[in-house]
């Protein structure tokens, strides 16, 4: 799926380890999508106003502050299973949610965690993210959930409701897509080299951003929900298509005067979603 304007822009600010992006840098990139200039700049206009992106005493830009939280959570995709810690069969619990915007917002951050709906207002997961729910609390807090909304444990569960939890993901159907995207990404990094330039940008740009937000939204199973092995693997192929798609991308940074991060874009498109 090709981004619209405004996660092409954020996705580009997100590759910057340092210093600043120019609009005629953007504008560039928007049209190896098929995004005019006018587009462009309306959705630059609309994300600074939002706080997304900030703009620098030259007139050019960066990711914003209220990017940060989720521009943090985005970048350890790299590393994602450091984040775990093994699983005694207990829950993370969210109750509380109420309101419409707050739960608009909250729904947003507690996808970031794969939660599930249990029950009426009774969201859970596996306690199996390092830290235990007081770690999970602050980055829920961090995201946008509600300050009136409560995160514990649970523990105690009966054999009926623990079995309707664990139906809850589907870990059959992550197993088969990540063995899509990592076949996906061993394709491209193949054919990467034999196609024009414009055409290697776009490719890896979409393919990238698209794996990173697959591992970005991972819900992060435990044994024997989902085989560690198969995320694993996903996470290492990423890694090897990772510098690949930087290449592609090389000469038009150089080209603008922008220094690129060590990584692939990161799919902020989540972060637009997440702050509106």
């Amino acid at each position: 799926m090709r981004p619209t304007a405004k996660s092409l822009i954020l996705d580009l600010l997100a590759t910057l380890r340092e210093g600043s992006m120019p609009v005629r840098a953007l504008v560039a990139a928007g049209a190896l999508f098929g995004l005019d200039d006018n587009n462009v700049r309306v959705a630059l206009a609309r994300l600074l106003a939002a706080g997304l992106v900030e703009r620098d005493e030259r007139g050019r830009y960066r990711a914003g502050e209220r990017a940060g939280a989720i521009g943090r959570r985005i970048g350890r995709w790299r590393h994602v299973e450091d984040g775990l810690r093994p699983w005694d069969g207990g829950w993370i619990v969210v109750l509380g949610v109420s309101g419409r915007a707050a739960a608009r917002r909250s729904s947003r951050a507690l996808r970031f965690f794969a939660f599930r709906e249990l029950a009426p207002g009774v969201h859970v997961r596996p306690d199996n993210l390092a830290g235990g729910a007081a770690a999970v609390r602050e980055q829920l807090r961090a995201l946008g959930l509600g300050p009136d909304a409560v995160v514990a444990t649970l523990d105690d569960l009966d054999d009926a409701t623990r079995a309707r939890a664990l139906a809850l993901w589907d870990g059959r159907a992550l197993r088969a897509a990540y063995r899509r995207s990592r076949n996906q990404l061993a394709t491209s990094a193949k054919r990467l080299g034999r196609l024009p330039a414009a055409a290697a940008m776009v490719e890896s740009f979409v393919l990238g951003g698209r794996v990173i937000r697959e591992l970005v939204l991972d819900p992060l199973l435990p044994e024997p929900l989902v085989p560690a092995a198969e995320r694993a693997a996903l996470v290492a192929a990423m890694r090897d298509y990772d510098p690949r798609g930087r290449a592609c991308w090389a000469a038009f940074m150089r080209e603008f005067d922008v220094l690129p991060e060590r990584r692939a874009p990161a799919h902020l498109r989540i972060a637009e979603e997440a702050v509106a």
